[in-house]
């Protein structure tokens, strides 16, 4: 072999070498790895609020008292001191008979009241039988039957509203609440008095009445955010400090026209409000506050 090809392959061989071995290592090279990008969610700054549960029952007005005054003797029906209807006061006339036994001929209203009916002049009633019925109207207690799943939180005391059927609304309180359910229907008797000192409200009327239970702390919130779970939960997402996002199970405590008060929710929560249904419990999300929309 002449020197010259000696020469040249000395030069060609490094060259070759450092040629292939950079290839290679070239091709070993990976392209960088993109970085992942983070869910975005939008959240709404949450206070709780104290506010007051409540348990509506229908209910209905009964009479403090309702006596049938009777005769003490028989006679005719000569006169009566009232008609039906009016009011009358205690000791005051009601039927006169037309009889022997004077001192037996007035028949008197026991209290005051309202006369619900009353014999009229011409009837001839037998002693015992009824003269006229006397209702009194003041106080008047409305009472209502509260299912025992909700009797744990009524007690005496608590404020109500009743929501008359002649479109009239009245304020009262708890005035007895029963220790015994019925057994048949297994609800509690729970009564409240009202002052009625006009007689508006009428013995027998029917309304709804509006127990307000003790104060507690609730969030209010609409449906949209709502989520359910695969085990049947119903909850909301929330964010926390860490911007991971939570899961809390709610319980619904008012439904009303504008929304949902709810209660299960920690007292200052970042509710996810868009995008809660695109992301997992514990995973890390871009924050975005409905605020600074």
């Amino acid at each position: 072999m002449s020197k010259n090809v000696r020469m040249a392959l000395l030069i060609l061989l490094p060259v070759s070498f450092w040629f292939a071995t950079g290839v290679l290592e070239e091709d070993k090279i990976e392209p960088p790895k993109a970085q992942k990008t983070l869910s975005s969610v939008v959240i709404n700054e949450s206070i709780a609020e104290m506010i007051s549960p409540t348990i509506s029952v229908n209910s209905v007005a009964i009479s403090e008292k309702r006596v049938a005054v009777k005769a003490k003797t028989s006679g005719e029906v000569v006169a009566t001191g009232v008609r039906q209807g009016e009011w009358v006061k205690k000791d005051e006339l009601l039927c006169r008979l037309g009889i022997v036994e004077l001192n037996r001929t007035e028949v008197k209203a026991p209290f005051d009241g309202y006369v619900e009916n009353i014999v009229k002049p011409g009837n001839f009633i037998q002693r015992g039988e009824i003269c006229a019925t006397i209702i009194e109207l003041s106080p008047i207690t409305f009472v209502a039957e509260v299912p025992e799943a909700k009797i744990k939180d009524i007690f005496e005391g608590l404020q109500v509203k009743i929501d008359l059927i002649t479109d009239e609304t009245i304020s009262s309180n708890l005035t007895f609440v029963s220790k015994s359910a019925s057994p048949a229907t297994r609800t509690f008797r729970v009564e409240a008095e009202f002052e009625n000192v006009t007689g508006a409200v009428r013995d027998g009327i029917t309304g709804t009445m509006h127990i307000s239970t003790q104060p507690i702390l609730a969030h209010k919130i609409t449906a949209s955010v709502l989520l359910l779970t695969d085990e049947g939960n119903i909850g909301v997402r929330t964010v926390n400090s860490e911007s991971k996002v939570e899961f809390h199970s709610i319980k619904i405590i008012k439904d009303t026209a504008d929304g949902l008060w709810v209660s299960g929710i920690p007292q200052f929560s970042n509710l996810i409000v868009q995008g809660q249904g695109f992301v997992e419990n514990g995973q890390t999300v871009a924050v975005t506050n409905l605020a600074s929309l």
